[in-house]
């Protein structure tokens, strides 16, 4: 029971570094998704844009300088589509983890909701109130913005200590009881995984220096393109309009899978919600004349 307690301190000190990160972390996070698009359009557009200009310039002092601008421009898109790949498949990754986070999750509230069926009579509608209550904040979430969620995130802590000093009066009751022990387990895996998840969602994100080379690398690239335009004398706005919305929807869909709380790309939370749904079905007085079991 010591260690428990010594695990859980522990759990709440991450908890609250995590909640300072997520209200005063600087990211890409103070625009929104629709911002960020059209200021990248606007990013590539300038750049292809200032490289044609000086290609023009450039254009009758140096006839062989087009094939030379060709190689490096053709070697920096390389490098360009190579970093998009490996923050992209970084990003899918993040989600797709989030994912299984939640199926965990809800597998472990579903199975301390069951083990309180093991507690005393004293404790065991209470805790399954509060693991009710726990659910409800857990679907809620993720339609909450930064600072709604915040008051979530504490909301949660609040409830996981009020369950937790129902695990306590339980088994100081019953100090050598084995399905005191079977629910106390599944309280502390519903806990790691609350910190897991909130780990997953706040601080495993694409880093801001990734977003720095890609933009350098993106400005570099668009610059040498329009640059090698411009020396050889012509161009078409289609084939530029073209490049630029590729390379903004690959933008715009990896700053979509790093936001779980923003985007056209969520995790389904039908899971959380069925439980909710058991558990109000639970909850709610049987129909006259029903039995369990007659379906």
């Amino acid at each position: 029971m010591r260690r428990a307690r010594q695990r859980i301190k522990k759990q709440k000190r991450d908890q609250r570094g995590i909640e300072h990160i997520m209200m005063s972390g600087i990211t890409i996070d103070s625009f929104s998704l629709w911002q960020f698009f059209l200021a990248t359009v606007a990013f590539v557009f300038l750049f292809i844009e200032v490289g044609y200009l000086l290609g023009r310039r450039h254009r009758q002092k140096d006839p062989a300088l087009e094939s030379s601008v060709s190689a490096m421009a053709g070697a920096t898109a390389g490098l360009l589509a190579f970093m998009l790949a490996f923050t992209f498949g970084s990003a899918a990754s993040r989600h797709d983890s989030r994912k299984h986070m939640l199926l965990e999750e809800t597998n472990a509230i579903g199975t301390t909701y069951l083990r309180a069926a093991l507690l005393p009579d004293s404790h065991r509608e209470e805790v399954r109130r509060l693991l009710r209550d726990y659910v409800d904040l857990r679907v809620k979430a993720p339609q909450l913005g930064k600072a709604e969620l915040q008051q979530a995130v504490v909301r949660s802590e609040a409830l996981q200590d009020q369950l937790w000093e129902q695990a306590v009066e339980a088994g100081q009751k019953s100090p050598g009881s084995i399905t005191t022990g079977l629910f106390i387990q599944s309280l502390n895996e519903l806990i790691d995984l609350h910190l897991k998840r909130l780990t997953v969602a706040i601080r495993n994100r694409v880093p801001v220096t990734i977003w720095g080379t890609l933009f350098f690398l993106a400005a570099m690239s668009m610059f040498m393109m329009g640059y090698r335009a411009g020396l050889v004398g012509s161009r078409s706005f289609m084939v530029s309009l073209a490049l630029v919305l590729s390379f903004t929807g690959v933008m715009f869909l990896i700053a979509d899978l790093d936001r779980p709380q923003q985007g056209l790309i969520r995790v389904s939370q039908q899971a959380m919600v069925e439980l909710q749904n058991k558990f109000n079905r639970d909850l709610a007085p049987l129909a006259p004349g029903y039995k369990r079991g007659s379906d």
